[in-house]
């Protein structure tokens, strides 16, 4: 369960209105047909994911993974593993994470979490953004899947935050990542609780 208290914020309800805006204005401005861009995907892929994976344009070595990698953390282009003296911009960094989220972790809850597209987006972001770092095995079969599925958002989003170990130990980046953020970085609770009817 949290460590720290899990409260909606002004920041967490702006990012989830901005999401929102952006579907629409890339879905040809229709409020009800399903967008080009899901909210889920924006929301995640804007305010939980980039923030917290960063922005690497020249492939670098990463020492504990003993593996390149580029952009927001990517191991694999063109279903090749990452070499040395890699380039992108970050226009194309961006198409890359958001194709990825759509394809490798939206489609695939949507498909294995019973009733997901009916979540409140803020619930279907920080599952999305909870499975790029973690897995989509390890989301499908948590309990805050289950809770979500049973309709107990607020318990599903503060179920979540138990993904914050690392070798079996409490990483503080995680517990922030997961509950509350930091200055600078919203936190999957935090957006999670803030989509939620008060």
């Amino acid at each position: 369960m949290p460590i720290n208290k899990i409260v909606a914020t002004k920041r967490g309800k702006s990012a989830i209105a901005g999401a929102v805006l952006a579907a629409v204005l890339a879905g040809g401005g229709s409020y009800f047909a399903e967008p080009a861009r899901p909210v889920a995907v924006i929301l995640a892929t804007d305010s939980l994911i980039k923030p917290w994976e960063g922005l690497v344009l020249k492939s670098h070595w990463d020492p504990y993974a003993k593996i390149y990698d580029i952009c927001y953390g990517e191991t694999r282009l063109n279903g090749k593993p990452v070499k040395a003296g890699v380039t992108k911009t970050k226009t194309e960094c961006d198409a890359i994470l958001e194709a990825r989220v759509y394809n490798d972790y939206y489609l695939p809850l949507t498909k294995q979490i019973k009733g997901f597209k009916s979540f409140p987006v803020s619930v279907q972001a920080s599952m999305v953004s909870g499975a790029y770092n973690f897995g989509v095995g390890g989301m499908v079969g948590s309990r805050a899947a289950k809770l979500a599925a049973a309709g107990r958002y607020r318990e599903a989003c503060e179920a979540q935050t138990a993904w914050n170990k690392a070798g079996g130990q409490v990483v503080g980046g995680l517990v922030k990542r997961r509950e509350m953020g930091d200055a600078q970085r919203k936190g999957e609770a935090e957006i999670c609780v803030s989509g939620l009817p008060a």
